[in-house]
């Protein structure tokens, strides 16, 4: 009767064993680009994090003195309205925002949120055009009609925050 119950236990387990679905993670080095069939254009990795702040230089000196990270020069975008300063994370980048100027888009989120905060995610895509044309057939809105060079010097377009659950999406092109 032991051997029975034994052999009937190892049935078991060998049945709940392979009735387990299998999770794959993916590695650091593996690509995480989505390849969707049917699309053609890919969204791709997190490009950065932008952060509006009040201060660029304190927060530059938050970085850079008291975190230990690796800060960029300030670099003026007078096409978006803003400074600003990009922090190395090996990862991915934090972007920090200062508005150039009172009709800076970032002037009015500074308004509303005194100390600064989190504005937007910038995720790259491998074809910028294609993702528009795609976005558009969704009925997702695109704040502009056309790229404009981001500060990385590539095209980049934002996507409306209502159409992408409360956040601002900056899509890049790779």
């Amino acid at each position: 009767m032991a051997a029975s119950i034994v052999r009937g236990g190892v049935g078991l387990f060998n049945r709940l064993q392979t009735s387990i679905p299998a999770v794959r993670t993916l590695s650091a080095s593996q690509s995480v680009m989505q390849n969707v069939p049917g699309f053609l254009w890919k969204l791709g990795r997190l490009n950065h994090v932008a952060i509006v702040v009040p201060d660029l230089e304190k927060a530059r000196s938050l970085y850079q003195d008291v975190l230990g990270v690796q800060v960029s020069k300030t670099v003026l975008l007078p096409e978006h309205g803003v400074y600003t300063v990009f922090v190395e994370l090996g990862n991915t980048k934090l972007e920090l925002l200062h508005p150039l100027g009172k009709n800076s888009p970032v002037a009015g989120f500074l308004q509303k949120n005194k100390a600064g905060g989190m504005h937007h995610i910038c995720i790259e895509v491998n074809d910028i055009k294609a993702a528009m044309a795609h976005l558009k057939e969704k009925k997702i809105r695109i704040l502009s009609d056309e790229p404009k060079i981001g500060a990385h010097g590539k095209p980049v377009i934002f996507l409306h925050p209502k159409d992408c659950d409360g956040v601002l999406v900056e899509l890049e092109e790779a």
